[in-house]
């Protein structure tokens, strides 16, 4: 395919002259990556590189790029006359896992029948497991720990604390253990074999042995078994390597530098000797390294292999110069100047080249005005009203334009999200885990849910009353009105004689005394039928208790649709757990309302696309945002909390306050297990150094993701700090001081 119909940069130009073996793309944020390798799809297929009983393979990251890609490549095929939606194949890499294990299930272990246990319902299993043993095994963690005697309870039953830990390390344990290809039985083999006790492998063991146990009961398997199993089914039958080597001839990888051992293996087969593989990513922007086995180091090393052709992408038209002058720097900066020499590594060339000038997408008008990194801290609060003001400006003064707040986590975000919704400022969020309009109206119904669960906790009945009369959160005095009911419902001592008082018992007449004004009982008589209502309905199934509850909630017609997909996930779940009462579905919808749960349905599956929505600001988190941009971007809480650099006064997020030696368990879990499987003399784990190692890798990604948020923006840049909730206690992260010297330097 030639350039006559779309002008290329010679660089694109290069890749396309692509026919065979194997080459390494190292492309800058903004190159058109996704485009040229989608670009070169179609070119394969047009100089009939493919017969017609093949296709290229194109493998990617995440669900929505798929769609994106076969649009792509059928686009360029129609611009040629030829017939899209033949000749290629686009696959996540779990997606080609199910199509190898669906050839050979036999190979796997598995019948023609076996269901495939979504993340869902995984991190569900892992989570009763993890809290399960954690009950069990209370004395386990108590040479780890150090706090004072009154803080057991906040650590052993905050949910954020000691449960999540155990079940942070269950997900790492078990995720390693798969990507090193180990069942339960060949762990449990090796443990009892080994020299020395190994405390935190025989927790994961244990944890491990509950889960597999768990998916095979359902007759299922997870997304790791898929990839471990297709390698299985690839290694145990050379005819079928051959036979899928044939179908796909040539397969183009796309974001790379998130590769794991096994995505890798499993490619490297398929291609075969010296075959037709062609990946391409940008290491500067491997940023899940803390959620997977992924690392930037297989691209790394592809691209310095000898025998692998290189190429580069290193010209972007997103951003203006000032902008790509400011990324470069922090590039720069990290390898030359970073006060931590060990994590100079991060950040790597090449640097970013803007466009010429008759590029088909030139660099926006340069406007080094345009970018304002906030030097002064702020309180938490003040750093969200700050930036809310200033996007509320931002706004008004460029309709037309599309703008982004960026934050480390969804919980920060909702805080942005819902200072944004109570002033009126357009807003989208559907790149958090789920919108807040899901989070908020599903935290309603839990909050229900949750009293009919205990009717005799007038603390619940008050919530629930507050959820019921929500919609006058506005209107100052009313609220304050509705407050004080929720008040007097708190300190109702027998909720009985409230809501189903008997003759002369009725604690309505009672405070009539004390509450004379008739307002107040009429309202709280009004809230009696509601909840008569709610109660009458209890032994209604799960779904209809739900739907009862949302026509007393709801008026909203999205509110009411998104009370109807619950309806459904919760029969669902009644079918499969016919043995749950009307608490274990609370907890379910308490985990979609908290976003522990992803709420299929309500998710965003699709390509998003940030230019659907100018004169809006999208509310997401930066790992959400890579791959995207928008005129305005507006990074937050960039502290050295959230981007450490390995000072003395820096703390780090996985290690948590109350281990004693700031040991990060899960970093020292993996270490004791890699001791374990790669037969290291009982020297080699030294408790401690496998923590600090993780320091540094954590320090490393933290820097990548500070790139990616830097090069979101076309010409619009604010960033701000804040100083966290104990004031005084975070300083400015060093990456964003490097910018603001760097800034000041040039004025």
């Amino acid at each position: 395919m030639t350039s006559n119909l779309i002008q290329l940069r010679p660089d694109q130009e290069a890749v396309l002259r692509y026919q065979g073996g194997r080459m390494g793309i190292s492309a800058v944020p903004g190159s058109g990556k996704t485009w040229t390798l989608a670009y070169l799809a179609a070119n394969l297929i047009k100089i009939g590189a493919v017969d017609p009983d093949q296709e290229i393979l194109v493998v990617t990251l995440v669900n929505a790029a798929v769609d994106n890609f076969s649009s792509r490549i059928a686009a360029q095929l129609q611009m040629e006359n030829l017939l899209p939606g033949y000749g290629y194949r686009v696959r996540t890499l779990h997606g080609l896992a199910n199509d190898i294990v669906r050839e050979r299930p036999d190979l796997a272990g598995l019948g023609t029948s076996y269901q495939i246990i979504d993340e869902v319902e995984a991190a569900r299993i892992k989570k009763r497991i993890a809290l399960d043993w954690l009950s069990a095994h209370q004395d386990f963690f108590e040479p780890y720990l150090d706090y004072q005697e009154y803080a057991w309870k906040k650590i052993y039953e905050g949910e954020y604390n000691l449960p999540k830990t155990v079940e942070s390390i269950a997900n790492a344990f078990i995720r390693m253990a798969k990507d090193r290809e180990l069942t339960p039985t060949a762990l449990n083999k090796r443990l009892s074999d080994s020299p020395i006790p190994l405390p935190l492998v025989d927790m994961g063991t244990a944890m491990y042995t509950e889960y597999q146990s768990a998916l095979s009961y359902r007759g299922g398997v997870d997304f790791d078994d898929l990839i471990r199993l297709a390698l299985r089914c690839l290694r145990s039958d050379p005819s079928l390597v051959e036979l899928l080597g044939k179908r796909w001839p040539f397969i183009l990888e796309d974001e790379a530098q998130d590769s794991s051992r096994l995505q890798q293996e499993i490619l490297n087969l398929l291609a075969g000797k010296g075959g037709n593989w062609v990946r391409v990513g940008d290491p500067n922007q491997a940023i899940y390294e803390s959620f997977t086995t992924a690392s930037p180091q297989y691209l790394l090393d592809f691209l310095a292999d000898p025998q692998v052709e290189i190429k580069t992408l290193p010209e972007s038209g997103r951003s203006t110069t000032s902008i790509i002058d400011l990324a470069n720097h922090l590039i720069t900066w990290a390898q030359t100047s970073h006060p931590n020499p060990s994590v100079r590594n991060a950040l790597n060339p090449p640097l970013i080249k803007p466009t010429s000038p008759d590029d088909p997408q030139p660099n926006p008008t340069d406007c080094p005005a345009c970018i304002r990194l906030v030097e002064r801290g702020l309180t938490p609060d003040q750093e969200i009203h700050f930036v809310v003001d200033a996007v509320e400006a931002f706004l008004k003064a460029h309709p037309d334009q599309t703008a982004a707040i960026l934050c480390l986590r969804n919980q920060r975000a909702y805080k942005f999200a819902d200072v944004l919704k109570r002033r009126n400022i357009p807003y989208i969020d559907s790149l958090l885990q789920s919108t807040s309009a899901t989070r908020l109206s599903t935290g309603a119904i839990v909050h229900i849910l949750q009293y009919l669960s205990d009717p005799t906790s007038s603390h619940k009945l008050s919530s629930a009353y507050r959820v019921w009369r929500r919609g006058e959160r506005e209107d100052e005095e009313a609220w304050k009105f509705h407050l004080a009911i929720a008040k007097l419902i708190k300190n109702c001592q027998y909720l009985e004689d409230y809501l189903w008082p008997k003759t002369g018992e009725d604690w309505l007449e009672g405070i009539a005394e004390d509450h004379p004004d008739p307002a107040v009982r009429s309202e709280l008589r009004a809230f009696r039928a509601v909840v008569q209502h709610w109660q009458a309905a209890i032994f209604l199934p799960i779904d209809q208790l739900l739907l009862t509850v949302a026509q007393d909630l709801f008026l909203d017609p999205v509110e009411l649709a998104l009370a109807h997909k619950l309806s459904t996930l919760l029969r669902q779940f009644s079918d499969a757990h016919p043995d749950w009462r009307l608490t274990e579905f609370t907890d379910e919808l308490a985990n979609i309302a908290k976003n522990e749960r992803k709420f299929l349905g309500f998710s965003q599956e699709e390509a998003f696309d940030p230019d659907r929505y100018p004169g809006k600001v999208v509310v997401a988190t930066m790992h959400k945002a890579k791959g995207l941009e928008w005129d305005c971007v507006f990074l937050t809480a960039l502290n050295n909390y959230n981007f450490p650099s390995g000072e003395d006064y820096d703390q780090y997020q996985p290690e948590k306050w109350f281990v004693r030696g700031q040991l990060n368990l899960e970093a020292e879990t993996i270490a004791q297990l890699t001791a374990l499987i790669d037969d290291h003399p009982f020297e080699w784990y030294q408790p401690g150094s496998s923590s600090l190692e993780a320091r540094q890798e954590f320090i490393r990604e933290r820097l990548r993701l500070l790139f990616v948020g830097v090069t979101r923006a076309r010409r619009w840049l604010t960033a701000t700090w804040n100083t966290g909730r104990t004031s005084n206690k975070n300083v400015p992260a060093a990456g964003f001081v490097a910018l603001i010297n760097y800034l000041e330097g040039k004025e």
